[in-house]
């Protein structure tokens, strides 16, 4: 029983822990690339038959209604044995809580068994060439005409926006009103709508899960506005925040300790006392970390949240993140750069994809300029 956890948590955590580990394939722990749809589709399956995949949905949208602490300890159990994200967490953690927030019954009647059975992947349309960290300057048209709106713009960086088959997506539907937040509306995209062009992004680490999309003319059935018209920045807000804590979770540090770990014992360098102690500072960290992240989702849990406490966690793990990034690089020794997977009596390990894939953790969901204005403004008080 870990401390400070009630014993029906506790016998939560052993169902849960004893259920991966007897359900969990060997191949997909910790695995070293980030698997496709269909890879990951076997995996989601078993989720969804055991009703873990939306642990913090409420029951009457499908979800499993789990308690906080039910969520706390399903995050940590998934984080421990290495499990794979599924493809369909964009959509359960952004599009899900929102619709379920904000969509009309018919948006939740079409949309949220979707989202849960996995047959549809999201993207969010957020940034563009010219809007990413000032979002509200986003100039993608919506404009209203009659039962629909024509859309016209580019949004870019969206991830899946590949392989995704619609798009939840923030736009410009008055371009004169006295504040740009006022002025904008969110909308869902049917990405197989005509006037639509997509074109993949590669990234450093090789990958093409970035899309740019452009959108000339193309028709929105009014009914896919989600939330009032020209209030989407109350409605983005909220997935802002959601998107922070994401970016902010433990599991990803968790993951890249894992991966420093096992390269640590197949190089020799946790034999080094000097390296050992740099490591111990590190899980130091990411203990503290874990530690406020569950304060901080307490109290969101609560509705006491402060605001800017989503901006500190995406901060401060995306930064730590690349901190153990570089611990990992010299951890490798001569494996350092190696591009293709390096093997491990514990499982491969793609260090160059970690090190350059991670290096845009601190631009995406809000860049780390922005997280420390907010932090200056909201906590310290200092002028803008």
């Amino acid at each position: 029983m870990f401390e400070g956890e009630s014993e029906s948590d506790a016998l939560f955590r052993a169902e849960v822990r004893d259920w991966l580990e007897a359900n969990l394939a060997e191949d997909l722990r910790n695995s070293p690339v980030k698997l496709t749809p269909a890879e990951i589709k076997p995996w989601f399956d078993q989720l969804l038959a055991q009703g873990w995949h939306a642990a913090h949905w409420p029951r009457q949208a499908g979800g499993m209604g789990a308690s906080l602490p039910e969520q706390i300890i399903l995050a940590e159990e998934f984080a421990r044995i290495g499990a794979p994200e599924t493809h369909a967490t964009h959509a359960l953690n952004l599009v899900g809580p929102v619709l379920i927030e904000f969509g009309t019954e018919a948006q939740k009647e079409k949309f949220l068994a979707p989202i849960l059975n996995s047959e549809v992947i999201w993207c969010q349309g957020y940034s563009e060439p010219n809007a990413g960290s000032d979002l509200a300057s986003l100039k993608t048209s919506a404009v209203l005409n009659g039962d629909s709106f024509v859309v016209n713009g580019q949004k870019i960086w969206t991830t899946m926006g590949n392989e995704a088959q619609w798009m939840f997506a923030l736009v410009c539907t008055n371009p004169h009103a006295p504040k740009k937040q006022g002025g904008l509306s969110v909308i869902l995209i049917d990405l197989a709508s005509p006037g639509i062009t997509r074109r993949p992004i590669k990234v450093l680490s090789g990958d093409d899960e970035l899309a740019e999309e452009f959108f000339d003319d193309v028709q929105v059935p009014a009914e896919n506005l989600v939330g009032e018209l020209h209030d989407g920045w109350r409605v983005a807000n909220s997935i802002l925040g959601t998107e922070r804590f994401t970016h902010g979770h433990p599991r990803h540090l968790t993951s890249v300790l894992g991966a420093v770990k096992r390269m640590a014992r197949k190089t020799g360098a946790m034999d080094d006392a000097a390296f050992r102690d740099r490591l111990a500072g590190h899980e130091i960290n990411v203990t503290a970390f874990t530690a406020y992240f569950r304060h901080a989702l307490e109290l969101t849990n609560a509705d006491i949240s402060p605001g800017w406490a989503a901006s500190i966690l995406k901060l401060y793990c995306t930064e730590e993140i690349q901190r153990l990034d570089d611990l990992l690089v010299e951890a490798a020794g001569g494996h350092g750069l190696d591009k293709d997977i390096v093997g491990t009596d514990e499982g491969g390990v793609d260090i160059m994809g970690r090190f350059l894939g991670d290096r845009r953790n601190t631009i995406g969901g809000g860049s780390r300029e922005i997280q420390r204005n907010i932090i200056s403004k909201r906590i310290l008080g200092l002028p803008t």
